[in-house]
């Protein structure tokens, strides 16, 4: 699909706006591709999204968690597969542990750096005098298209306590196998990527999980809670899109076979108004989580277990929450939404992914349930 000019920056439009109205005339064409391109993620560079997890002391300008998670949100009932690659915005903070050094030279060329992730599953490397000799295929790696760097997983050694290592490398370094064919987030690229006989050095890498070397308020927020909720979120936007959808047309259609229209029945708006409340519910504890852990911050203290664990267990919830929103939608609506061309059939695949997630499975309702109640978590990688 061509690209629409007249979907391009209009003067004195608003910035952010204005790149929703753009991904509305190009998604179709990001989910020809599979991917979203180059130039529409430098549009999402100019809009700050790239930058707000960047260390302030390389140029990065802070975005408060739920501020940066409510512009993904947005994109996200515009798109889903877009929002998903914008999320990774706030995954710099992952790359905390990276030697200070290393992180100079990673912003060197200025703040806005694209990051994407094919960390599993852990490869073998072979370890050299400078670093590591990578072989492998990594799966996953949302973004990689437009990525300026990728992190692919190692296992660790004795130097790091048995946690795996990332290492960090541009992705013109390795080979991307574009096997790639969902029913959910198409256009997200989450290509595979494949090493074969390339060297990092040792300083390109770094203890997953391990403490960041950054002491700003962003770092010390929990990096795989934050990770978390910025993939949860996007399942918000796409059920967001899904009862608008409902809301909007359900008095647009008649029956074929002479019966009420949709909005005209009680059983349906019964049921949207169900599937809303449970939508908004399950936002404000996921919002409310969001702004806790971060005036805990910002008042000079840290984000304890039990706030942690709450991270964890509102974005679990709310993935959960957002696909059953989408899946009552399409079973409120009738044969109309069995084609598969229709609207609602996207969005029931994109609402889909994100509650698959290693991080929003149903193991978080048991280990949150058990932070809660003073005992450990029983998953790792929870904090």
């Amino acid at each position: 699909m061509a690209h629409d000019q007249e979907s391009g920056p209009r003067d004195g439009a608003d910035p952010f706006e204005d790149m929703l109205a753009e991904l509305a005339g190009r998604r179709e064409e990001f989910h020809e591709l599979r991917y979203v391109p180059r130039d529409f993620v430098d549009r999402l560079k100019t809009l700050g999204l790239y930058r707000a997890a960047t260390p302030e002391r390389f140029g990065g300008q802070t975005m408060p968690p739920a501020e940066f998670l409510r512009k993904i949100e947005r994109i996200s009932a515009v798109d889903g597969s877009t929002g998903w690659v914008a999320s990774f915005g706030s995954q710099l903070v992952y790359l905390g542990p990276l030697p200070l050094e290393t992180q100079a030279k990673l912003y060197a060329d200025g703040p806005d750096v694209v990051f994407a992730g094919g960390l599993f599953p852990v490869q073998p490397a072979t370890p050299t005098a400078r670093g590591f000799l990578l072989n492998g295929r990594w799966k996953f790696a949302s973004g990689c298209m437009a990525a300026d760097v990728v992190c692919v997983g190692i296992p660790g050694d004795d130097a790091t306590a048995g946690k795996p290592r990332g290492v960090v490398l541009t992705p013109d370094r390795l080979e991307i196998v574009r096997e790639w064919d969902v029913v959910g987030m198409r256009a997200t690229g989450s290509f595979d990527l494949v090493a074969k006989d390339v060297e990092v050095d040792r300083e390109w890498s770094f203890i997953r999980g391990g403490p960041p070397v950054i002491d700003e308020p962003l770092y010390r927020y929990p990096a795989i809670a934050y990770a978390a909720q910025s993939l949860s979120v996007v399942s918000a936007g796409v059920a967001r899109a899904a009862l608008d959808f409902a809301e909007r047309t359900g008095s647009g259609r008649a029956s074929i076979t002479g019966a009420p229209r949709l909005a005209e029945r009680a059983y349906y708006r019964a049921g949207v108004a169900e599937a809303e409340a449970a939508l908004r519910s399950a936002r404000a504890y996921f919002y409310e989580a969001a702004e806790e852990a971060w005036d805990s911050l910002a008042a000079g203290g840290e984000v304890g277990d039990e706030q942690n664990a709450h991270l964890r267990l509102s974005a679990a919830h709310l993935a959960r929450t957002a696909a059953e929103v989408v899946a009552k939608v399409v079973s409120l609506s009738g044969t109309a939404a069995i084609h598969r061309t229709h609207p609602l059939q996207a969005l029931l695949g994109d609402a889909l992914v994100p509650q698959e997630h290693a991080f929003l499975s149903p193991a978080m309702y048991d280990a949150a349930g058990a932070v809660l109640m003073g005992h450990p978590p029983t998953v790792p990688a929870f904090r």
